[in-house]
């Protein structure tokens, strides 16, 4: 089961999707019919106004020229009948560039304006302002003479800006209510296509939830009338068909397992009782050997269980399969003899050439034998558990050279020279069983393999103390040294050049089960072929000491 980290569902998905789509486009659409009707009002509003202003300049353009400020303020009061309409002031020019004058008002009432626009009147010519509270239009026209084209003065006109302002605010709300409204309807067609796109979807996932746990793969998944979740619906089935037939084929296969299962056993129960008083000391040998192979996997922790398998099987059943043949053939011919016997035609040659064949046998079954004992031997010798020893003082040059010493009668009559080069006053505390077999073993492999085409080759072994408390012991032969293929697999069980002409593999790897439990160090090899070999031990040790 993966986890839950997802939070969002498709419902939820779908939801927000589709009303932040159409918020978004509601939004837009409603601020641009806002901005379109605020524009159209305001431009209906400033027309109205400079149309006013026009009217009420060519108007007063006769009482300016006549001068008669009762005149035209009769005529502006008309504008009562404006209610839009605040105040209204014309002002007559003066020569040279004089600020021109107030010459007369309309003030609607309560809205009293007295002057002070004298500066502004030229901003405004003909362009509307809307002031900064929003509440009212000024603007100003200039007063012309129709017959000379003079200008007579300024029309200024302020304007109430209230019912634009109605305007604006029922659009908005309008546009505001609209918007809501169409988002209600979006949400609730959104939750309606949300529960014809997910329902099937749940449907489905319920299906495949309801089939897990029942593991009724015979179910099949109904279609939809959405033809994304029918194809789903469709790869479902056609899934749990497969795994229909896989778990039928699976129980087939079962089956014809559980009957070979069955056979085999029966064949091995029958095999094993027709054999079983004649192999039971070799069956004791090999429950042995598979104890001492697991206790070899479970101390040394190394990945070749194949290969001592292998190696084991290999080489013990070698031997001991020539032994059954031998005593096979002396059963055969005893019972030819036998027959004779009986028959009372046994002849002198022919007893004496069964008692021939008879030794014969007999020598092959003891060597078969005696060479499966030795290999059990050797397999027991690499799964005793070194640390048994105890640890003890010695003089390293003279462990060494009683070592040579033992080795002397097998090496008196080669040549090989062995140099030893060491403190001869360092002695260690440590364990020397371990050691004297390293050696030894080290020294019989350099002879039997890497001296096997040299009539002379040369061993050097060095010791030193890497620090206060580690030995270093560095091995080295020129002999033809080790290809890579087996130098990688030198220390695994049953590594050998010499399968078939009495090597058995075990020699390097019960030097690295001394190196690295017996001893707790560690061991390294450096060889290329033709330029013989150099291992590398290091070992920990208490009590180092030199005389001075």
């Amino acid at each position: 089961m993966t986890d839950k980290v997802v939070k969002l569902t498709i419902k939820s998905l779908f939801i927000w999707v589709v009303m932040s789509i159409t918020t978004f486009s509601l939004a837009v659409l409603s601020s641009l019919a806002v901005y379109t009707q605020i524009k159209t009002y305001r431009h209906e509003l400033e027309s109205n106004a400079l149309m006013l202003a026009k009217l009420v300049a060519s108007s007063s353009a006769m009482y300016l020229y006549d001068e008669t400020p009762e005149r035209i303020e009769l005529a502006l009061s008309n504008l009562a009948a404006a209610d839009h309409v605040l105040n209204a002031h014309v002002y007559k020019a003066q020569s040279g560039n004089l600020e021109p004058q107030i010459f007369a008002s309309y003030n609607k009432e309560g809205q009293l304006l007295l002057g002070g626009k004298e500066n502004q009147l030229a901003s405004m010519f003909m362009t509307p302002q809307l002031a900064d509270n929003g509440q009212y239009l000024e603007l100003s026209a200039k007063v012309f003479d129709t017959e000379t084209n003079i200008q007579l003065g300024w029309i200024y006109l302020r304007i109430s800006s209230e019912n634009f302002n109605q305007l604006v605010g029922k659009s908005i709300w309008l546009n505001l209510a609209v918007a809501l409204a169409l988002l209600a309807i979006s949400f609730y067609f959104a939750v309606r296509m949300q529960r014809i796109v997910t329902g099937p979807v749940e449907d489905i996932a319920n299906f495949l939830q309801r089939t897990s746990r029942q593991r009724d793969y015979s179910a099949r998944a109904s279609g939809s009338t959405i033809r994304e979740l029918d194809i789903l619906a469709d790869a479902v089935n056609v899934m749990l068909f497969r795994m229909q037939e896989y778990m039928q084929k699976q129980r087939q296969a079962e089956e014809q397992h559980r009957k070979l299962n069955a056979s085999l056993e029966d064949m091995v129960s029958h095999r094993t009782i027709a054999l079983k008083d004649a192999n039971q000391e070799l069956i004791q040998t090999l429950e042995k050997l598979h104890q001492f192979q697991r206790q070899i996997v479970q101390n040394e922790k190394m990945a070749s269980l194949g290969d001592m398998v292998a190696g084991v099987a290999h080489e013990v059943n070698t031997p001991i399969g020539l032994g059954v043949t031998a005593s096979t053939m002396m059963l055969d011919r005893l019972a030819v003899i036998q027959k004779d016997f009986e028959n009372k035609t046994l002849k002198a040659s022919a007893m004496k050439r069964f008692l021939d064949e008879s030794n014969e046998n007999l020598n092959i079954i003891y060597r078969n034998l005696n060479r499966a004992a030795e290999l059990i031997s050797s397999f027991k010798q690499v799964a005793v558990d070194q640390t048994s020893e105890s640890s003890r003082s010695f003089c390293v040059v003279q462990l060494v050279n009683e070592i040579l010493l033992s080795l002397q009668p097998r090496l008196k009559k080669l040549k090989h020279n062995i140099n030893v080069d060491c403190d001869p006053t360092l002695s260690v505390e440590t364990k020397a069983g371990p050691i004297n077999q390293i050696l030894i073993n080290l020294i019989m492999n350099s002879v039997i393999h890497g001296f096997e085409t040299m009539d002379e080759g040369t061993i050097d072994i060095r010791a030193e103390m890497v620090s206060s408390n580690k030995l270093k012991l560095v091995y080295t032969d020129n002999g033809k040294g080790i290809s890579p293929e087996i130098r990688k697999r030198i220390f695994d069980p049953f590594v050998t050049t010499k399968r078939g002409q009495g090597g058995s593999g075990l020699g390097m790897h019960l030097v690295y089960n001394l190196v690295t439990q017996a001893l707790n160090g560690s061991i390294s090899i450096t060889s290329e072929e033709g330029n013989g070999v150099e291992f590398v031990i290091i070992f920990p040790v208490v009590n180092a000491k030199t005389s001075e």
